[in-house]
């Protein structure tokens, strides 16, 4: 296979997903979901008592295979698709992306001086197989004072970001320590996204 064939689709539209799959190497087609053509919307919404590790699991799972399905149905070229998920937990609770600039303040106040895990979720289907991982991370928060957080929300980082903020942007000062995966946190553990690229057949 040359370096041009050894390619995947990528389920996913962050920006830091295909910032760090460019890290390491892997060519990728990013693939909507969300179409009219063979239309494959995954429900982001935790099923009763599920927790966070699962749920971020599962959404990864059901992102890759459905992702899997488009590509049948719209008749593009087979390839492994990857999905992943990323959620804040804070004491079990599940904590995606915020609503408005309001609810994101509110999160950035409950993470204040705690530490909350982050965990991503990360599959990879091809032809009808499908493996997956999960990076689970901690996330010490030094102390926010209002006006840090209001910086922060005017910056516009916030809205598209589970948990309101990004480590790799402005929210790195508020971060006292990690333990974990930095990538995880990003959104995208490039470990445990190496192993299953790996067991696709993917170099990376």
């Amino acid at each position: 296979m040359s370096r041009a064939d050894n390619r995947i689709y990528l389920a996913s539209q962050s920006p830091r997903r295909r910032e760090l799959l460019k890290q390491i190497g892997v060519n990728f087609d990013v693939l909507v979901l969300r179409t009219a053509a063979g239309r494959a919307d995954v429900l982001e919404i935790p099923q009763e008592d599920e927790e966070p590790r699962a749920f971020a699991r599962r959404m990864a799972e059901e992102k890759s295979v459905k992702g899997g399905n488009a590509v049948g149905l719209r008749q593009l070229i087979a390839r492994p698709v990857l999905g992943a998920d990323t959620v804040v937990d804070i004491d079990g609770e599940i904590i995606g992306k915020p609503r408005d600039l309001d609810h994101a303040g509110e999160i950035l106040q409950r993470l204040s001086g705690r530490t909350h895990w982050v965990h991503t979720g990360v599959a990879v289907a091809v032809a009808d197989r499908m493996d997956s991982r999960l990076s689970s991370s901690k996330v010490a928060f030094a102390p926010l004072t209002s006006s840090a957080i209001d910086r922060y929300l005017e910056s516009g980082e916030a809205l598209d970001k589970a948990g309101a903020y990004g480590i790799q942007g402005r929210a790195g000062t508020f971060v006292a320590r990690i333990e974990g995966s930095y990538t995880g946190i990003m959104g995208l553990p490039l470990f445990e996204t190496a192993e299953l690229l790996a067991w696709a057949g993917i170099r990376v």
